[in-house]
């Protein structure tokens, strides 16, 4: 364990059902595609990334149904996260089918049931969570359901009580269209860092530059990393971005959870006392070796 504390994320886990195929989509018949089932969920992935660039303890707070409770356990442990794990006795666990177009973008589009993701609750919270911990990390897919909603604010409310720095991940253009942008900012409150993609940040601005979006995002919440992809990451405070951090070269074969292992790398990075830019510059590391890897996690530590 490190003296220094640990990272608590609080998120989805989820089933990924990783569907590879190439060019368009024939509608109403057959497709060829490569297809794996892997661990997923964009909370669990960040926990993954976190533990993979090491330094310090991550734990991992999330909610799965019966049917895949032992394994999504097995996964994470594998990956060096201490997971808790809450059995649904209703839900199964949320899957997750990520169809990736392996032409040149490998673009990814997602079919989501968020099952026992989602119904994460108060009652699953408790304070004694936040012993040890340095910082609280949320994934913002906690924002898109009323339950789940509930717990984000009684975590940040204890988090703010004890003086552990809160961080969140936007997590989903579509989600966050459907919660309505003014909405999501007054749940953000008391944030201490925002890290959206380049498009979150422009959809929750209205603004089309992303260096613009992310300096005004930043006069909302103190510290705004923006993740760009190829184009690197932006690091704003204060309504200024203060840093503009390339992006590591890599030949992409799945962008799926590439932004979580930014995030992931990154809140490992501020854990041991890097500062935003050089800790913008692990995650970039990061994510350029997660597009090269299908499927949203690290290699195991052997």
């Amino acid at each position: 364990m490190h003296p220094d504390g640990a990272l608590l994320v609080v998120g989805d886990v989820v089933t990924d059902v990783v569907a590879r195929h190439r060019g368009p989509l024939a509608a109403g018949t057959d497709t060829a595609a490569a297809i794996r089932t892997v661990p997923g969920g964009a909370g669990a992935n960040v926990a993954c990334w976190a533990a993979h660039r090491g330094g310090a303890e991550v734990r991992l707070l999330g909610r799965v149904g019966a049917d895949s409770a032992a394994w999504h356990e097995r996964e994470l442990v594998a990956c060096g996260v201490r997971p808790r794990l809450i059995v649904d006795p209703e839900a199964p666990t949320g899957t997750v089918i990520c169809l990736v177009d392996t032409g040149a973008a490998a673009e990814r589009t997602f079919l989501t049931d968020s099952g026992a993701a989602l119904r994460l609750a108060p009652e699953d919270w408790s304070d004694a969570l936040l012993d040890g911990v340095a910082r609280l990390h949320l994934s913002g897919y906690l924002m898109f359901s009323e339950p789940s909603r509930a717990l984000v604010a009684v975590a940040l409310e204890a988090a703010r009580a004890r003086g552990v720095p809160v961080s969140m991940d936007p997590a989903s253009t579509g989600f966050l269209v459907e919660l309505g942008v003014d909405r999501f900012l007054a749940l953000v409150e008391g944030v201490d860092v925002l890290l959206p993609s380049r498009d979150e940040a422009c959809l929750l601005t209205g603004l089309p530059d992303a260096a613009d979006a992310a300096a005004k995002l930043s006069r909302h919440v103190p510290l705004v990393v923006a993740k760009q992809g190829a184009e690197g990451a932006l690091v704003a405070r204060s309504g200024t971005v203060v840093a503009h951090v390339p992006a590591i070269p890599a030949t992409p074969r799945d962008t799926t959870g590439a932004g979580d292992a930014f995030t992931g790398a990154f809140l490992a990075a501020l854990l041991i006392g890097a500062g935003p830019e050089a800790a913008a510059a692990e995650g970039c590391r990061a994510g350029s070796a997660a597009v090269e890897r299908v499927g949203g996690r690290p290699p195991v530590n052997s």
